[in-house]
């Protein structure tokens, strides 16, 4: 019995650090949204930029990871007008 709740206690104190995706996994899934709705991959790009250098970087949040230590920044090259990706997710495209 004490074995089982060892191994329960295990678990549990290692959710959170499953929970938290990496930077490149979300990053990567991002990339693919954007894809998939028809912006050619050579037309945008996507950067990694700690929370504090978000403002400052030239382009649209469009998502967040390592427990929202970091943010990931879209931005669009070339002359298209349509600069706003649809990602499909909720979070940071409530806030545009």
């Amino acid at each position: 019995m004490k074995k089982h709740l060892w191994i329960i206690s295990l678990t549990l104190c290692s959710l959170p650090l499953v929970a938290q995706a990496s930077c490149e996994s979300v990053k990567a899934d991002i990339s693919q949204r954007i894809i998939n709705n028809g912006v050619p991959a050579a037309s945008f790009s996507l950067d990694i930029v700690p929370n504090d250098q978000a403002d400052r970087a030239d382009g649209q949040v469009v998502g967040h990871c390592e427990n929202d230590s970091h943010k990931i920044v879209y931005k669009r090259d070339g002359s298209e007008s349509d600069s706003s990706p649809t990602t499909g997710s909720g979070e940071d495209a409530a806030s545009r």
